[in-house]
């Protein structure tokens, strides 16, 4: 009974030996093949892509190795790590928000600025943006397109303030962009966050708020205004020009004729003078009598007489003076006065 009992339990060992070695070889088997795998899996894992709208940078231990293009490409595994950037061309508004429905909200500390007039304006862009420098782009800035940001609208503001809210508008609005893009490239440049403006347009320009609207429309009106008067202004000047022109001519030429008209008289009262002192040194005595006499011709017609009968007082042309009333005295004739009843003469 005992040797039954030995080869049994000789037997139950082996059996257990057996299947330990059988476990064993189970797990060397199940290891081996995850170790398989793993080295399988790593080496398939250093292998990337690179599409054509993309653009991927390899570093190692922290440095830049270098930037694929679209491609098939292997990296170390473990070691060499991939960054990949989108290089496709990106839009974003300037004044105004889009939100995931398609609705638009205004900005209204982006949009709202100052031109050269000293009006306030509501100008909105679209700037459309790529990554031209993929390594500047990840490693020169934490933010770039926040920076970028901040350049367009300073940009923007640095431009609109030199234009006229008219000119903001409407015909300057080309002229505006053209200047941004130009002064957004320049200080991209200068700063190297690896971004490229690719363009900037105008989406919309208008007064900022209903009051400054009404103002605006105001200003407007009252410029309407202004053009009209002037229109006007001109359009009677223009009617009244040459009517003044011709009055002045005209009052020229009677002043001219005049001039010539008094040029002559003179002269010839010159010459009448001459002639005369010429007769008057010939013939002195004479020459008074005759001025004298000349003189009271052409006087006595002008002159009239008061005749007075002691109550009243009459004036009378010295022609009719042979017909005075009888009674009646003459001062300068040997009359006795002419507040007692005499007669005065007088000239017109």
């Amino acid at each position: 009974m005992n040797l039954h009992h030995d080869s049994e339990n000789k037997n139950s060992t082996s059996k257990f030996n057996m299947k330990d070695f059988s476990m064993k070889g189970a797990a060397k088997r199940i290891l081996t093949a995850i170790l398989a795998l793993l080295v399988i899996g790593t080496i398939l894992g250093g292998f990337y892509r690179v599409d054509e709208q993309e653009a991927a940078v390899v570093t190692m231990f922290g440095s830049v190795i270098r930037t694929d293009t679209a491609g098939l490409y292997f990296k170390i595994p473990w070691i060499q790590q991939v960054t990949k950037v989108d290089t496709t061309i990106h839009g974003t508004g300037l004044g105004y928000e889009v939100d995931d429905d398609g609705q638009v909200f205004t900005v209204d500390t982006e949009g709202i600025m100052i031109t050269s007039d000293f009006n306030l304006i509501d100008i909105d862009f679209y700037m459309e943006y790529r990554v031209s420098d993929p390594v500047a782009y990840l490693y020169n800035s934490r933010t770039p397109e926040y920076i970028l940001k901040n350049v367009a609208l300073a940009a923007i503001r640095s431009t609109v303030i030199d234009f006229t809210v008219d000119d903001a508008m409407t015909t300057g609005k080309a002229q505006i962009q053209s200047l941004v893009k130009q002064k957004m490239q320049d200080e991209l440049t200068r700063q190297n966050i690896g971004l490229q403006v690719v363009n900037i347009t105008v989406q919309d320009a208008e007064p900022p708020t209903e009051e400054i609207v009404h103002a605006f429309k105001a200003v407007e009106t009252a410029k309407q205004g202004k053009d009209t008067a002037i229109n006007n202004a001109n359009k009677y000047r223009n009617e009244q020009l040459p009517a003044a022109e011709a009055t002045a001519d005209k009052i020229v030429q009677n002043a001219e004729a005049k001039k010539a008209g008094r040029i002559a008289e003179a002269e010839g009262q010159v010459a009448r003078f001459n002639a005369m002192y010429e007769e008057y040194k010939n013939n002195p005595l004479i020459t008074k009598h005759r001025l004298f006499y000349e003189t009271l011709e052409d006087i006595m017609p002008g002159l009239k007489v008061i005749i007075s009968d002691g109550n009243t007082q009459t004036m009378y042309p010295i022609e009719s003076f042979s017909s005075a009333p009888e009674g009646t005295e003459i001062s300068g004739t040997g009359a006795t006065g002419a507040g007692t009843g005499g007669a005065r003469t007088t000239g017109d």
